[in-house]
């Protein structure tokens, strides 16, 4: 019997590429399997955690961290592999709720809400308790709406778009949120929160961290690094010694990435509403 020919596609581009084997399209969903994973891990440690032992805390946060280079990578080897397919996007999905979601609004409450210890008015950390289910509760459900619109979304446009042909999302990638809070547990090496102060400055970080998810405000997706780019080996060694100063002061580093990214989407939207202004006051003064 003759081979059968290799069967081909059309790609967005107009070239014409030999489709995968159906092998292939298994490798990006491991590494979704390894981000449900990492989720689920941390939710068992946020439960085991307490005041007695909070290394259980460290660890949640790191494995939410481990779970943002895993979802990064699923994609990256989609596009790479051409793999990506509506079973992948929607796998997708569905671990980002879990890992993204639902484990650090947990780790959120029980590390800076849950474990506050009795105060001299009991009824002050009733209530601190209490809103911090709410707000919580409210990351969680910024962060499913945030992942239902992204889904959706063929091509968004952002309140500041910026130059032509940047690369952006719109609104704080899920991702992205759930670092924020991961890095903070890790950068106190899982050490609850004691004072009601703080306690109340976790509240606040919590509840901006799901209105910048939901907002419509630009942030970098680095969507066009690669290693199929013109340089991979300059863009290699950059990973590998960012990885290296990760790895040896990990709670610094990670704590700096995270709150970076956050005030980078911040500083685009306040540079564009300057410039805004700037633009427009220009113009009443001509006319």
């Amino acid at each position: 019997m003759a081979d059968e020919a290799p069967e081909v596609v059309q790609g967005s581009d107009g070239r014409v590429r030999r489709r995968p084997r159906r092998g292939m399209y298994v490798l990006p969903s491991l590494f979704t399997v390894g981000n449900i994973a990492a989720g689920y891990y941390a939710i068992t440690q946020s439960i085991q955690g307490s005041v007695a032992d909070f290394g259980h805390y460290d660890r949640a946060a790191l494995a939410i961290g481990f779970a943002v280079v895993f979802d990064g990578f699923d994609g990256m080897i989609a596009r790479m592999t051409n793999t990506a397919s509506d079973f992948g996007k929607e796998l997708d999905s569905l671990a980002d709720v879990i890992t993204f979601g639902v484990a650090p609004s947990l780790l959120a409450y029980i590390w800076g809400f849950r474990m506050l210890p009795v105060l001299d008015h009991p009824l002050l950390r009733e209530r601190i308790v209490h809103l911090g289910v709410f707000v919580c509760f409210i990351f969680l459900i910024c962060g499913a709406s945030r992942l239902a619109r992204f889904n959706i979304s063929v091509d968004p446009q952002p309140r500041n778009p910026g130059r032509p042909g940047k690369k952006y999302f719109v609104g704080m990638p899920i991702p992205a949120g759930a670092g924020v809070i991961a890095s903070v547990v890790h950068f106190e090496n899982g050490s609850t929160i004691s004072d009601p102060r703080m306690a109340v400055l976790w509240l606040g970080l919590i509840l901006f961290a799901g209105f910048l998810m939901v907002s419509t405000w630009r942030f970098w997706s680095g969507k066009e690094l690669s290693l199929g780019s013109r340089h991979p080996f300059q863009l290699l060694a950059v990973l590998v010694f960012f990885g290296a100063l990760i790895a040896l002061y990990s709670e610094y580093m990670l704590i700096i990435i995270a709150m970076g990214y956050l005030v980078s989407g911040v500083a685009a939207r306040l540079a564009y509403s300057w410039r805004w202004e700037r633009r427009h006051a220009g113009a009443g003064q001509r006319n």
